[in-house]
């Protein structure tokens, strides 16, 4: 009996607090159709590559007109040896990706956000070197999806307080 009463409590307590689901409404609701709205724009270099095709996997191929935001990415990447022998050989590097982003609104040309996101990677560096630049590859594509998951997140939060138009 005191278990059921402390769950109508929580309810009770929990519905009053204001929270409500992000994604609330599916793909008719404000955040989808909001984050519809974004044309992401070219980004320089394979990273840029890697992080836009995230990007537009995420958000939706929002081409034509019907665009409401264009999301301009500049990235800054680097990488890093840490771990050297007494060879001076390195053993041990970070790879790391930064990406500085503005949502622009069409219409007015205004910056209505301008925000950062960032990640890092650490890189064992063995003695072929194929497998080395091929983890750092692989490296670079994992960040590429991280920072695009924290633009999007970002995205996500700053649609949901704008006006549907």
């Amino acid at each position: 009996m005191r278990t059921a009463a402390l769950l109508v409590a929580i309810a009770v307590a929990l519905s009053g607090c204001g929270l409500r689901p992000l994604y609330g409404g599916g793909e008719t609701g404000a955040v989808a159709s909001g984050l519809r709205s974004v044309a992401v724009q070219p980004i320089a270099g394979q990273t840029g590559w890697l992080v836009r095709t995230a990007l537009v996997d995420r958000l939706g191929d929002a081409g034509g007109s019907a665009t409401r935001y264009r999301l301009e990415v500049e990235l800054d990447e680097d990488l890093t040896g840490l771990g050297i022998r007494g060879d001076s050989a390195i053993t041990r590097e970070r790879r790391t990706l930064r990406a500085r982003y503005r949502l622009v609104e069409n219409s007015t040309g205004a910056v209505v956000l301008d925000a950062t996101a960032g990640s890092d990677a650490g890189i064992d560096v063995v003695g072929s070197e194929y497998a080395t630049v091929a983890a750092e590859q692989s490296a670079a594509e994992r960040l590429s999806q991280v920072v695009a998951d924290q633009i999007v997140a970002r995205l996500a939060l700053f649609t949901s307080h704008q006006p549907p138009q």
